[in-house]
């Protein structure tokens, strides 16, 4: 079976983006991205003190097969993340990292928080919006009002907005995704991404995705978690092109996540959807350009 070209990852955070994300031995932060590695079952639980630095973390994605990762921004009371930062980084990353901004409309307001969307995206140059709903302040469901001027904006300029679930969501009840239906509905021609693919409620979220094709579910590390395989078998028929690779490094480690999607038993056209031709559909990149030799499918199934 022929090798494909190098991944796109929808959801790769350096660990020097923030102490969330293990940046400091010794801390909490640093223990709770230990934990989430065991929870996730990843096998080293260690892999995120490599690559403590740009190089080395550039130089791991080539290791895994990974020619670009998307950075997703978050802006709740516990974790900021500038998107001055975001920006910095992707310019010197050569285009191998993209910034996915963030922005707190509780903490904001309305108006502030569209204007530093536009911002972000017209004058920063990032990629798309997250949009960390039940983790704010005060927390929201995806389709709260005060959400919708930020996926109008995401609308008009083109761009993903990424909608944050979960189940590490604060309050569970929150973790809604029947709330996208709505969402996609209002705004038809917006591409709305699912990150962590709403994990446990993967048979409404499935739901969501078949009856809009504008939302798109990215699982990423719940992809293999108990019950993530339904999300594959949604991925072998009608969400094949609604349906995102993501390691969610560093809460578990890229190259066991690429090892992971190439044993999954997906087609090579579907995994080719799913590793790097919705990505560039969606983030209008183009194809992934690096020395990663990405390793060869196990897959041998049709879709």
């Amino acid at each position: 079976m022929p090798s494909i070209p190098p991944l796109v990852d929808m959801r790769l955070r350096p660990s020097f983006l923030h102490t969330f994300f293990g940046s400091n031995p010794g801390t909490p932060d640093f223990e709770t991205v230990r934990w989430l590695n065991k929870r996730v079952g990843g096998r080293d639980v260690d892999h995120f003190t490599r690559s403590r630095d740009l190089p080395s973390l550039l130089a791991e994605m080539t290791a895994a097969g990974i020619g670009t990762g998307l950075m997703v921004g978050r802006s709740t009371p516990t974790v900021r993340i500038g998107n001055d930062m975001l920006a910095e980084i992707s310019g010197r990353s050569g285009g191998r990292l993209l910034g996915v901004a963030s922005v707190d409309p509780v903490q904001l307001g309305a108006a502030d928080a569209v204007a530093e969307t536009h911002r972000a995206i017209t004058e920063l140059g990032l990629s798309g919006l997250n949009i960390d709903a039940g983790f704010y302040a005060k927390p929201l469901k995806a389709n709260d009002g005060r959400l919708l001027p930020l996926y109008e904006v995401c609308e008009k300029l083109g761009v993903p907005a990424c909608v944050m679930s979960g189940p590490t969501t604060p309050d569970l009840a929150y973790n809604d995704p029947l709330a996208v239906d709505d969402v996609a509905r209002l705004f038809p021609k917006l591409s709305i991404i699912c990150c962590h693919g709403f994990y446990p409620r993967i048979a409404d979220m499935i739901a969501i995705a078949f009856r809009n094709e504008n939302v798109i579910v990215s699982p990423d590390m719940y992809t293999w978690a108990p019950g993530g395989r339904l999300y594959l078998e949604a991925v072998n028929g009608f969400m094949q092109d609604q349906f995102l690779f993501g390691s969610s490094y560093p809460f578990r480690p890229m190259k066991q996540g690429v090892s992971d999607l190439m044993a999954a038993g997906l087609s090579p056209e579907v995994l080719a959807k799913v590793g790097y031709g919705t990505a560039e559909r969606l983030f209008n990149l183009h194809p992934a350009a690096s020395s990663a030799k990405p390793p060869r499918s196990k897959s041998r199934g049709k879709a």
